[in-house]
C-alpha cells in the first residue's frame, strides 16, 4: 500500500481509502473489470462507497495516467493499471479481456512506422475472437 500511497501523492493525488482500495485491486488483478465489477468486489469491505465514487476515482486515475480506460465495444468501460501500450484480445462470448504480449504490438509498430510518414503517439489494439472456454460450448 505504501507504493500506491506514493503514486497517488506523486501525482499530486488526496490519498483516500476508496483511491487506495481501486487502485489495489486494478494493480493486483488480471482482469480488466468494469467499474461495477470494482464496486462489487469492494463494496463489502467499503459499505459506504457508491457505484458514482467509483467511476468518479476512476476518472481521477485515468486523467493522471495511473490506470487506462479500455473501450473494447461492449458498451462499457474496462480498466487496467498497466498503462505501457499493450494489445487485448477480447472474448466475444463471455466478454474476458486479456493482455497480449507486447512483442506482437512492437513489431506492428515497426511496420506502421516503415509504411507512414507518422509520428506514432499512441494506440489502441483490439482483437476479437472465443476463448478456449466459449470454443467448447
Amino acid at each position: 500500500m505504501e507504493e500506491i500511497t506514493a503514486l497517488l501523492k506523486q501525482k499530486g493525488l488526496k490519498v483516500t481509502p476508496q483511491r487506495l482500495a481501486i487502485l489495489n485491486f486494478l494493480m493486483h488483478t488480471n482482469e480488466h473489470p468494469t467499474a461495477e465489477t470494482i464496486y462489487k468486489k469492494l463494496v463489502s469491505d467499503f459499505p459506504t462507497m457508491s457505484l458514482a465514487t467509483v467511476y468518479k476515482t476512476l476518472e481521477v486515475l485515468k486523467n493522471t495516467g495511473l490506470i487506462q480506460e479500455l473501450n473494447v465495444g461492449e458498451g462499457s468501460f474496462r480498466y487496467d493499471a498497466k498503462t505501457t501500450p499493450h494489445p487485448h484480445i477480447v472474448c466475444l462470448g463471455c466478454g474476458k479481456v486479456e493482455d497480449l504480449d507486447e512483442s506482437i504490438f512492437k513489431d506492428l509498430l515497426e511496420e506502421v512506422k516503415k509504411h507512414t510518414d507518422y509520428k506514432v503517439v499512441g494506440q489502441k489494439l483490439y482483437f476479437y475472437g472465443y476463448c478456449p472456454a466459449c470454443q467448447k460450448k
